[in-house]
């Protein structure tokens, strides 16, 4: 039986059909390979640094600090392809490898305790709002898409940090440290250019800096200021005492906007251990950046590397800002005291004025209570940490048990 006739024109409208259905299939894997080439490379991409200028509108806006958000909204729905076309872009080679240790991989998202249900995607999609700068390092407050609690993102300039292999072994050190008093690390993500960003939890109630500057009624209360500073040394003994089979971390940074405060006024120390991300160009910066707001220890001009006893004497003036809080002249613009805590209170001192440099809200609650001894003896204690020389300040065992005598 012969076959039916073919007319010349079915050929044609059948290569037609298959083209109208190929094309935006390969138009959808070309965005989503451009998304997957991209998507590490954005949150370096500042606003600043593009060749035209943006509308003031959206210069003004909290996340304009970062590319990243702009891409959001195209982000989650290309992000929704992964299942499908995230094999066919592997095979292609296209876009950054994740994996848990970096072993051989152009990136990696090395994960602790807390953070186990990041990923690099919800971290690198996430809008940000710049906390703090520093030479080294953009620490943002980033919402997590996902829904989940907003975390802190540590941004490592790639310029400062160590290698890969090194940041990983370093972060791994630092994740396995836990304590009541210190800030966890949930995650750390290499990037495939070398930057570093570090995952934190996020504490609403702001920086201890902030609650002694902005007049708050509690840092006026001698059991807060107590339960802090106990909480603080705690905190820095851990460090310096508490890690077994592992060799103790100096914080080589503290101060108190790197102190964070949760709603029941506990202490938390963050950045302890950041040192060892950076290379030493990089931890020389911080050492530096920590002179000029006054917290260096005087033998940290001679020597490179920061020692328990220089974080002793970080915590010394830590503590004696927690005593000279400076009242505002008036409730809405309070004035800052001057850093340089230790020759300020030595100065008054040799005056016999030390009641001056009290808070006086700390001096009245004092009187009223019969703590004054209590106060004189914390005050004695925060200057022998901020002995000149390093071999007489008082070790962080012999610190909280001051300070637990002086809190009865």
């Amino acid at each position: 039986m012969a076959a039916p006739a073919t007319s010349p024109g079915d050929e044609p409208e059948e290569k037609g059909r298959s083209n109208s259905i190929l094309l935006p299939i390969l138009g959808i894997l070309l965005a989503y390979l451009l998304y997957r080439y991209l998507r590490p490379r954005l949150r370096g991409l500042r606003l600043d640094s593009l060749p035209f200028r943006l509308p003031a509108c959206l210069r003004r806006s909290r996340t304009a600090n970062n590319m990243l958000p702009y891409f959001a909204p195209i982000a989650d729905r290309l992000g929704a392809l992964q299942p499908y076309l995230g094999p066919i872009a592997d095979r292609l080679g296209v876009g950054a490898q994740v994996g848990v240790g970096g072993h051989g991989r152009a990136d990696a998202l090395v994960k602790f305790p807390g953070g186990e249900s990041l990923s690099v995607a919800a971290i690198l999609e996430a809008p940000g709002e710049v906390v703090t700068k520093s030479s080294h390092s953009t620490l943002y407050r980033a919402a997590m898409r996902s829904g989940e609690a907003a975390v802190l993102l540590r941004f490592v300039r790639p310029a400062c940090a160590l290698n890969s292999e090194e940041a990983s072994a370093a972060a791994r050190r630092i994740g396995a440290v836990s304590h009541p008093n210190l800030v966890p690390l949930r995650a750390v993500y290499v990037g495939p250019r070398g930057e570093k960003l570090l995952v934190h939890p996020f504490y609403a109630a702001g920086s201890l800096r902030r609650f002694l500057q902005e007049g708050i009624v509690e840092s006026q209360r001698w059991d807060i200021i107590c339960k802090l500073s106990l909480g603080i040394a705690k905190g820095l003994d851990h460090l310096h005492t508490g890690l077994e089979n592992q060799k103790p971390i100096v914080h080589g940074n503290l101060k108190t906007n790197n102190i964070l405060l949760d709603a029941n006024y506990e202490c938390k120390i963050s950045d302890f251990g950041l040192y060892l991300l950076l290379n030493p160009a990089g931890a020389q910066e911080m050492l530096e950046a920590s002179a000029t707001q006054g917290y260096k220890a005087p033998e940290l001009t001679k020597m490179r590397d920061a020692t328990r006893e220089s974080d002793i004497y970080s915590l010394g003036v830590v503590l004696l800002e927690m005593l000279a809080q400076k009242e505002s002249a008036n409730d809405a613009t309070p004035k800052p005291r001057d850093i340089l805590l230790p020759v300020s209170f030595k100065n008054l001192v040799l005056e016999r004025k030390i009641s001056d440099a009290f808070s006086s809200g700390l001096v009245r609650q004092s009187n009223k209570s019969g703590k004054e001894k209590n106060l004189n003896a914390f005050f004695e204690l925060a200057t022998a940490c901020c002995s000149p020389s390093p071999s007489l300040r008082p070790n962080t065992k012999h610190i909280l048990k001051k300070l637990e005598e002086i809190a009865k």
